[in-house]
């Protein structure tokens, strides 16, 4: 297992817990009992239209039915993966139209008072924060505000390589600008008071104290500092504080009134409590009340599974739930031109979005949280997954884990396998 400061400075995120498993919940009034499928849960999810998404075909495997039989092995799966990579609490949800819906938690959201994880819990959503911050950008792009391939240079000065690193290759992670996350300074800052807040400026600095590691468009390599340039440019052209105008223009016409972007350390309740041993003294810490602001454009929202299975189709999509645009053919058909990240076949990153095996998408990791919300455009299916623990199981992010435990059962031709380099 990785040390605590080579996680940290791996990219979006930090992590590494160990704690003690605490069984699925009882039959209640917000969780499903194991091995049985309410038919409240089977509506339809909102999301596109069919003509978004096409129907499965022989050459394109859809997703299993969620009968009963295959709920029981889906809760099999995710109490397989929280007791072998000590997960406190997780909670799961997984949608296709016309199927019965599956939603559960397991374990504890609390491990200090032992109260029940819950599908009504707000966790902070880490890295997914850059799906939404992209999604601002393609706005400002439509508006014919900003051009993909302008360079950073003309709205943000002391970049490196400012006048040839382009707003596309920002949003593709292909800048070569370094991590800021991979600093030693920034690790000690952020571990030595967890508390504090950091302005987007200081972040840059620490990135901008290393020379490029690569040249613009060379490779591809994650990199928090993208995301917080672009959330500079998103704030210089829009007049707006980042925060409210992905609250106005993306999550109120989207109904998601459940998702925040927030200024500092401020948790809507009921969320749950998050473990990690990122800390100065490597001994495991409770991170609810740390400031996520260190993330910002790259890392800082909070939401819940109900608005992640809302964000999941719009995103992959490019349309409100109402079925308008969020953002233009054009610009999504721009989004979701995925190269490959050269390690994994078949995975690729687009303009912050993965399409890992056909699973559209991204996942998030901060430190004590982790989650997955991600599209099969094929069937149209739904997968959210949200974690209180960022603890690395096997070189593994934990949410990878139990996404690729859940696809090997739904959708076996199309197997969630995203390694720990590549996101979080």
């Amino acid at each position: 297992m990785p040390s605590s400061s080579a996680r940290l400075r791996r990219g979006a995120t930090i992590a590494v817990l160990a704690a003690t498993l605490a069984g699925p919940l009882p039959a209640g009034a917000a969780v499903t009992p194991p091995g049985a499928v309410p038919a409240a849960l089977g509506a339809d999810p909102p999301g596109p239209s069919p003509s978004d998404s096409p129907s499965p075909s022989p050459s394109q495997p859809g997703v299993r039915a969620l009968t009963p039989q295959v709920a029981r092995q889906l809760d099999a799966a995710v109490q397989k993966v929280m007791h072998e990579a000590d997960v406190p609490g997780a909670t799961v949800g997984i949608w296709t139209p016309g199927q019965p819906g599956y939603v559960r938690s397991f374990g504890v959201a609390d491990k200090s008072t032992g109260q029940k994880m819950a599908p009504d819990m707000y966790l902070r959503i880490g890295s997914e924060t850059k799906t939404f911050t992209v999604t601002a950008l393609l706005q400002l792009v439509d508006q014919k505000k900003v051009g993909l391939d302008d360079p950073i240079g003309r709205y943000i000065g002391g970049v490196p390589n400012e006048n040839r690193i382009t707003l596309r290759e920002l949003a593709e992670m292909r800048s070569g600008l370094f991590n800021y996350s991979q600093d030693a300074g920034f690790f000690t800052a952020l571990t030595s008071d967890p508390q504090r807040s950091f302005t987007p400026e200081q972040l840059l600095a620490y990135a901008f104290k290393h020379a490029a590691i690569f040249q613009p468009g060379e490779k591809f390599s994650y990199s928090n500092t993208n995301l917080i340039l672009l959330g500079l440019v998103v704030e210089k052209v829009s007049g707006q504080r980042l925060g409210d105008y992905i609250t106005q223009h993306i999550l109120a016409p989207a109904g998601m009134r459940h998702t925040v972007f927030p200024a500092g350390d401020e948790f809507p309740t009921p969320h749950a409590q998050g473990y990690t041993r990122q800390t100065a003294n490597g001994k495991e810490a409770d991170a609810a009340g740390w400031n996520p602001s260190w993330g910002w454009a790259a890392g800082a929202m909070i939401s819940t599974l109900d608005d992640l299975r809302t964000w999941a189709p719009t995103v992959a999509t490019g349309r409100f739930p109402d079925g308008s645009r969020m953002v233009s053919a054009a610009a999504q058909k721009q989004r979701l031109i995925t190269p490959s990240t050269s390690s994994v076949k078949g995975a690729g990153y687009g303009l912050g979005i993965f399409d890992v095996q056909g699973w559209i998408g991204h996942n998030g990791s901060l430190p004590g949280y982790e989650s997955l919300t991600i599209y099969l455009p094929s069937t149209r299916t739904t997968l959210v997954a949200l974690l209180n623990t960022d603890n690395d199981y096997r070189s593994q992010e934990p949410s990878t884990v139990l996404g690729e435990a859940i696809t090997k059962i739904i959708s076996p031709a199309h197997v969630y396998n995203l390694p720990m380099t590549h996101g979080g």
